[in-house]
């Protein structure tokens, strides 16, 4: 059987954003989307955005666009969405918590099968459905439910191991939120959220932009208004 052609990471990640504004649109019944309309709301360009959906195959039709719910389901089957995907979460600080109570993820094909804390005081809290258990059940817990993803939102210096016990026990893709860089054997995925760094990008380029309009428009209203005040 002839395989399907890679597709490259940077594509996939665009397909997931797609997936989404299309499921979107579904929701409040479109039936048809442009290429334009579609690259726009994805914060592509059309061009773009039509290369990456070459990897499907064929499409769209030209001068109608894309019918809506058959692209997303396309793009869903090949991401892997047609199922959902078990999950489990190790750290219920803050950001932990906020996860695990966040229902967009159910919506999207992920179900959280095991929430798991090495602290006393969190073991036995409930957050939805899930009891938090302590890390000696998480062995136990992977095998039951084969739940091949692992999210990581524990500080930084039990992230790896936390990482090694996972994949251990067999989970074959993580998503690390813990600021460090994990080390994980061949075959294993790993994708980093450091949101500190995502923030710092930002910094960044709104330094680049410059001061912003209304900020520019109060000096020089300032600057122009005579010295006793506005007439």
């Amino acid at each position: 059987m002839q395989s399907r052609p890679r597709i490259p990471e940077a594509t996939v990640a665009r397909l997931a954003v797609y997936l989404r504004v299309l499921t979107g649109l579904a929701d409040s019944g479109r039936g048809t989307v442009s290429s334009g309309e579609l690259a726009s709301a994805a914060g592509v360009n059309p061009a773009g955005l039509r290369k990456d959906l070459s990897h499907l195959g064929p499409c769209g039709t030209r001068g109608v666009g894309y019918e809506v719910s058959t692209l997303r389901d396309r793009i869903a089957g090949v991401l892997g969405m047609e199922t959902a995907h078990a999950c489990v979460l190790v750290g219920i600080g803050n950001l932990g918590s906020a996860l695990a109570g966040y229902g967009g993820f159910g919506n999207r094909g992920f179900e959280f099968v095991g929430l798991f804390d090495a602290s006393p005081a969190r073991v036995g809290q409930r957050i939805g459905d899930l009891p938090v258990r302590p890390m000696e059940e998480l062995d136990e817990v992977l095998a039951e439910t084969r739940a091949t993803i692992g999210v990581i939102a524990t500080p930084a210096e039990v992230a790896q191991r936390v990482c090694d016990q996972l994949t251990a026990a067999g989970v074959r893709s993580i998503l690390n939120f813990a600021p460090v860089t994990l080390s994980a054997p061949a075959g294993v995925g790993v994708r980093q959220v450091d949101l500190s760094v995502e923030l710092q990008v930002l910094a960044f380029l709104d330094k680049q932009r410059g001061p912003a309009p209304a900020a520019l428009g109060t000096a020089l209203g300032t600057a122009l208004a005579p010295a006793g005040g506005m007439a």
